[in-house]
């Protein structure tokens, strides 16, 4: 058994005992925990001797921040203990978003106005789950909101896959280039040929061309990774094709991307075919008929050009082709033509596969598969009690962000029907855990506000109903402690958990800052290893 098995075996083992009475219809796991009364706090809790009302929140990016700002606006006697696997924060914003997009990075500056609240608490460099048992969290909070994202890219399922030389994961190029320390010796091979291959037509597919296209003096600017810039360097990728198993009017891309990859320096556009374009653009609506337009239109930078792109539709990846003198160095990916039920509609469904479908083969060399994320369940939920549905990605909820006891009953609207399933006390989930992987960060804001609400409405009614129900809905004790039990049961159980605090991360965040101005002046040089990253702050 590895250490880290022996740890969480030890973990689980040495969770104190809880009381044994058992509320009708909740949980077993969770809602023997003992509850108490909340009373309307002032803020400066630390001087009362009334529990403040305890939060903790999984995850650090868009959705765990943006939960955490609506409940410091709502409640004023809550305290916010938010978990983060990494050392440094933002999730996404920070290893998701494209170098070349800073302004989508400003909402930063929202969640450093966050986490300068003294009611918020950033615990960073401690992963829930693999490194500490969620049993030892439960006792110490009121309320868990899980918002931690999605972590595991989808696959193609074609064989060679996985084996094959020069086929990435757009999901992990993304985060090689910005600096994602799981991603640090990804280090993708751009040299073996000029034609690459991007499965799947979102924005991040986009990304990716965009950044392989891009001029590597642009590129320079940025807060895209020095190690990055050194491949991207010597990069041999001049033509891209980004294939969607749809047409033009479903397609999942912006304009906004679009727009910049049309304007991309030296970079021409295959024109699309006006076979695939609806016959009457101009009754489409707003969105969609400018899209539509600005894609008819295509680039002005003439064929001749040194680089090249295109968006290729109604394409299904069928088998993956491999050179004869070896077996393993991609040479083709063979495609089926796919059919619309109605070309013209954004939600048409695809036709089942004719007998004898049509088979369209792209030579290339490098592939990218982009086809979507999906969210895992953390280690040691389902010993907790914690349902997650594997098969959605998601936590069974609502729709509002309360997680219920039957997984079939997610994303109902109704709130408390146990026709739809029986919330379970205290726990909740935003963002991509809680709807699946889809949606901008202004999405994602509003999501994250829905959750955080739902949290506030059940912890109002309970003080105002005094009903039995209502002294269920949440859990922990009068004696819950949040980070500082956390972190004496862990000690006890003999866990070591080196946590870094938001002013530990002011430090790392000054040291990437400085480095960047070292290096032409660059926003920023981010650090993409955690042990680096622990140097800094010894």
């Amino acid at each position: 058994m590895s250490s880290l098995a022996q740890s969480m075996k030890l973990c689980i083992r040495r969770v104190p005992t809880l009381p044994s009475r058992r509320p009708r219809s909740f949980n077993p796991n969770l809602s023997a925990i003992r509850t108490f009364p909340l009373r309307n706090l002032s803020s400066h809790v630390a001087q009362s001797h009334v529990p403040p009302f305890r939060v903790a929140i999984i995850g650090s990016g868009p959705a765990g921040f943006y939960a955490a700002r609506r409940l410091l606006t709502l409640v004023d006697d809550v305290i916010i203990d938010t978990y983060e696997q990494l050392p440094v924060p933002f999730g996404l914003v920070r290893f998701g978003v494209a170098p070349d997009h800073p302004e989508v990075k400003n909402c930063q500056d929202t969640f450093t106005g966050v986490a300068e609240s003294p009611r918020f608490n950033f615990v960073g460099n401690v992963h829930v789950g693999p490194q500490i048992p969620i049993q030892y969290l439960v006792p110490h909070y009121n309320a868990f909101i899980f918002a931690y994202g999605a972590s595991k890219d989808r696959e193609l399922g074609l064989k060679g896959e996985r084996d094959g030389k020069h086929i990435y994961s757009a999901r992990a190029f993304v985060g090689w280039y910005n600096g994602l320390p799981e991603y640090h010796d990804h280090d993708p091979d751009l040299t073996v040929g000029e034609d690459a291959v991007i499965i799947g037509q979102g924005n991040v597919a986009l990304d990716v061309a965009r950044t392989l296209l891009t001029d590597i003096d642009i590129l320079r600017k940025t807060d895209i990774t020095e190690y990055a810039l050194e491949r991207l360097s010597k990069s041999r990728i001049k033509n891209i094709h980004i294939v969607g198993r749809r047409g033009p009017v479903q397609g999942a891309f912006t304009i906004k991307e679009i727009r910049e990859m049309l304007q991309l320096p030296n970079v021409s556009f295959k024109p699309i075919p006006d076979s695939l374009f609806p016959p009457n653009i101009s009754a489409l609506p707003r969105p969609q008929k400018r899209l539509l337009e600005l894609l008819k239109k295509g680039s002005a930078t003439p064929p001749s050009a040194a680089k090249s792109w295109s968006l290729d539709f109604l394409l299904s990846p069928h088998s993956l082709h491999f050179a004869p003198s070896d077996p393993q160095q991609l040479s083709a990916i063979e495609f089926t033509r796919t059919q619309l039920a109605n070309p013209t509609s954004p939600t048409s469904p695809l036709l089942p596969p004719s007998p004898n479908p049509a088979h369209h083969t792209i030579p290339t060399t490098t592939l990218f598969r982009s086809i979507g994320y999906k969210s895992e369940p953390l280690p040691t939920l389902a010993s907790a009690g914690i349902p997650f549905d594997s098969q959605k990605g998601i936590f069974p909820n609502d729709g509002l962000g309360r997680i219920v006891s039957s997984p079939q009953h997610a994303h109902k609207p109704q709130e408390m029907d146990h026709e739809y399933g029986i919330p379970i006390p205290g726990l909740y989930c935003a963002g991509w855990v809680k709807r699946g992987p889809t949606g901008v960060i202004a999405s994602t804001m509003a999501d994250a506000f829905g959750t955080a609400e739902a949290v506030v409405k059940d912890w109002k009614d309970r003080q105002i109903t005094k009903k039995e129900i209502m002294d269920k809905r949440f859990i922990g004790s009068a004696e819950s402690r949040g980070w500082d039990g956390v972190r004496d049961a862990a000690e006890e159980a003999g866990i070591e958990l080196r946590r870094v605090s938001w002013e530990d991360w002011k430090k790392i965040d000054r040291v990437e800052r400085e480095r960047g101005k070292e290096r032409g002046g660059r926003p920023r040089e981010k650090i993409a290893s955690v042990e680096e990253m622990l140097r800094i702050l010894d």
